[in-house]
């Protein structure tokens, strides 16, 4: 039996078994924004309307998280380069990925977010736990997890166009 024949309920066995390509090797397929303007530029709008209101580190957290659990390398670089920019330690930077080993590293409202951003990105797994949501909702107001759920489908959109279109990381033209 190969390792794609293989039939599991074990996520790690799962994703062993997925052959992925290596983005670094494919050449671009294509520019989505100027294939789709439109769309791009609502994507882009609906990214600036979620962070309104919205901590720039905390932004950072949730978008260095979704691109970790996406296996986004583009988007990855991107916030890691925009948080470093913007202040944020190589600790914490360094601890996003295992944040619940390292939760001391994160206040509650971060934690609560990251957890949010586990369970929206990974909804296909066990949708939105309500513990997960409710400690959300302690932590920020309706307007605020309105937009950090927001941000947390845009950053999941994000990531979905640059694996799709084989971005490469470290080509972000912004």
């Amino acid at each position: 039996m190969t390792t794609t024949e293989i039939k599991t309920n074990d996520r790690t066995t799962a994703e062993a078994a997925t052959v992925r390509p290596n983005p670094t090797k494919a050449a671009p397929r294509l520019d989505f924004a100027k294939a789709a303007p439109k769309a791009f530029r609502a994507v882009i709008g609906l990214d600036a309307a979620a962070r309104e209101g919205l901590d720039p580190a905390l932004v950072e957290l949730v978008q260095i998280h979704a691109s970790h659990l996406n296996r986004c390398a583009y988007c990855l670089h991107m916030h890691t380069t925009d948080a470093r920019k913007a202040g944020e330690s190589e600790d914490r930077l360094h601890m996003v990925a295992v944040w619940q080993e390292a939760e001391h590293f994160f206040t509650d409202r971060e934690q609560s977010a990251l957890a949010l951003t586990d369970a929206v990105t990974r909804i296909g797994d066990a949708g939105v736990p309500d513990e997960v949501y409710d400690r959300a909702a302690a932590h920020f107001t309706e307007e605020e997890l309105a937009h950090l759920l927001a941000l947390i489908f845009t950053i999941n959109t994000w990531n979905r166009i640059a694996l799709s279109t084989a971005k490469r990381a470290g080509t972000d033209e912004r």
